[in-house]
């Protein structure tokens, strides 16, 4: 059964997302990392034949990089989605992770509503709320109508998003097929602050088609990309 998509109050706060999700944190403090202990200046005597003491400093190889996230664990396979008999019939399909729960977004072509269904040449079509699992976002299918190339509107998609910046694409695989990625990030001028988000898209025969994962801030967005990869991974054509 097909349901309104759904907007969670504050308002103000969520729809910067380009449809309800949102709200931003800046990204988490690295862990810091604690020096070697200094050796003394007199070492103490030892006993004759006894090895001697020495400090050393941590490896520069064992600090954590500032440009590495932790690495992600791998998300538990769930429903379906986007074939027959699921929540939302799609040019594709994939695995959702466990738990997750897809809704088809009802009359997503209502004029009232562009606002919140359409972000550049892109319409919702379906998310699957992360809610069970004890995160706060969304996994958002987006259609786009036309034979173009994937590339050419995911960067439309991106550029209509307000505040959005900083995006870095590359071309990549979902499941067997060709897909551009982009990550980017957000700003919230509501809350003053800025959070990641990602997207693929792939061409379809009817259209291009956008996988996107946003987030109530940074660290809800990194604690799901699990379920994103699960979803790129596992894609494939109807």
């Amino acid at each position: 059964m097909e349901h309104p998509i759904r907007i969670t109050i504050p308002a103000a706060a969520l729809l910067v997302s380009g449809v309800l999700t949102a709200g931003c944190a800046a990204p988490e403090p690295l862990p810091e990392v604690s020096q070697g202990a200094r050796p003394s200046a007199a070492p103490a005597t030892t006993a004759p034949g006894a090895p001697k003491a020495t400090a050393t400093a941590p490896s520069a190889a064992t600090a954590p990089s500032a440009s590495t996230a932790p690495p992600a664990s791998s998300a538990v396979a769930g429903a379906s989605l986007g074939g027959p008999g699921t929540a939302c019939a799609l040019p594709v399909s994939f695995t959702l992770a466990e738990r997750w729960e897809p809704e088809a977004v009802k009359d997503p072509e209502n004029p009232e509503f562009a606002a919140l269904m359409r972000q550049g040449p892109a319409t919702v079509r379906c998310e699957a709320d992360a809610k069970p699992t004890g995160h706060v976002g969304y996994l958002r299918v987006w259609t786009a109508e036309g034979k173009g190339p994937a590339r050419t509107t995911l960067e439309g998609f991106v550029k209509a998003e307000k505040g959005s910046s900083a995006a870095v694409y590359r071309e990549t695989k979902a499941g067997a097929l060709p897909a551009t990625e982009v990550t980017y990030t957000v700003h919230n001028e509501v809350m003053e602050e800025t959070k990641e988000e990602r997207a693929f898209a792939v061409a379809t025969p009817k259209g291009t088609v956008i996988v996107h994962l946003g987030g109530l801030d940074t660290a809800e967005h990194r604690a799901m990309l699990p379920a994103y990869e699960l979803a790129r991974t596992t894609l494939k054509l109807g």
